[in-house]
């Protein structure tokens, strides 16, 4: 990686001076890492995932350990309630593929400017559609940490989240829910940096891991503009808790679904095992979940929102698992 000299003539790497000017820029140090425009990947690639995972936990005074992933990921078990459970943001939060079915105006329709999209429950669509989708509960709570400003909560930010239905389908593109616009909503982060989404547990369909499509942009006046995406990213669901959710009726084919994808196989999770995006989960499968994930997003960097037809994360055109 080659370093380059402000017009004040001091050393930097994508305009951020070096912390030690001598060194090459993989030896400037974590914290230094941690606050530049390196990607995640990039990071993993030269620290590797654990040195990567047990240095952020270290690092810095007031600052959450890195989310750790498997079974000390907080899962609950079935017997148990729902709680929140939030840490701080790790790092940048990884860029991907918004998928074929963003409903953000990039690929066809645009939920972000019907009125009323600003909502806590998705449940239900809104507007001149009627429909709701049937599921286990899920709450989807996202801590937005602005990583440009210091690692604070990033107040004001506006959060689209969208994902499929129990059936696998995306409202809006899918067939037989093409006149809904359910599972889609913009929450705006209070004074902690938090969003809060009520829903229902997504399904998984062939191909993908079972994931939560999330947008943020800078304010609540630029959600109608998908260019002005501050972050386009996803978060992974547990396997455990998927099992338990999947049990239930009305999940049946995402038994079969899940059962030929891995984690660390899926096209969008499977660099590094969804890391940073696999996230926490409490709760329990007759009351509810709540799916938390510190979410760190760097202004400063480009969003690579990534939103293509062509790119992995919805279902096969027409709507149909597979």
């Amino acid at each position: 990686m080659a370093k380059n000299q402000r017009p004040d003539g001091i050393p930097s790497y994508e305009g951020r001076p070096l912390a030690r000017p001598p060194r090459d820029v993989v030896d400037q140090g974590l914290a230094f890492d941690i606050g530049t425009l390196l990607s995640r990947r990039r990071l993993l690639s030269l620290v590797g995932l654990g040195a990567a995972t047990a240095g952020l936990a270290a690092c810095g005074s007031g600052s959450g350990s890195a989310t750790s992933t498997g079974a000390s990921h907080g899962s609950a078990t079935a017997g148990s309630t729902a709680s929140t459970s939030t840490s701080a943001a790790s790092g940048e939060i990884p860029q991907e593929t918004a998928g074929p079915y963003p409903g953000d105006g990039s690929n066809g329709p645009d939920v972000l400017q019907q009125s009323g999209v600003v909502r806590g429950d998705i449940r239900s669509s809104f507007g001149t559609a009627s429909g709701t989708a049937g599921g286990v509960p899920m709450t989807v709570e996202l801590t937005i940490a602005d990583l440009a400003g210091g690692g604070g909560a990033f107040t004001g930010v506006a959060v689209y989240v969208w994902h499929c239905d129990r059936e696998g389908r995306y409202s809006m593109y899918s067939k037989g829910v093409t006149d809904q616009n359910y599972l889609r909503g913009v929450q705006i982060a209070d004074a902690s940096g938090k969003v809060r989404f009520t829903s229902i547990f997504p399904a998984c369909y062939s191909g993908r891991w079972p994931h939560v499509h999330f947008e943020a942009y800078p304010d609540q006046a630029s959600i109608t503009d998908a260019t002005k995406a501050i972050a386009t990213s996803q978060v992974a669901l547990p396997k455990d808790i998927c099992d338990q959710v999947y049990a239930q009726a009305g999940y049946e084919a995402s038994v079969t679904n899940l059962a030929r994808v891995g984690l660390t196989s899926d096209g969008v999770f499977g660099d590094d095992g969804g890391a940073h995006q696999l996230a926490t989960v409490t709760g329990a499968v007759t009351t509810g979940y709540t799916v938390s994930l510190a979410v760190g997003v760097d202004t400063t960097t480009s969003p690579g929102s990534g939103q293509s037809a062509g790119m992995p994360g919805g279902p096969s055109p027409g709507g149909q698992p597979g």
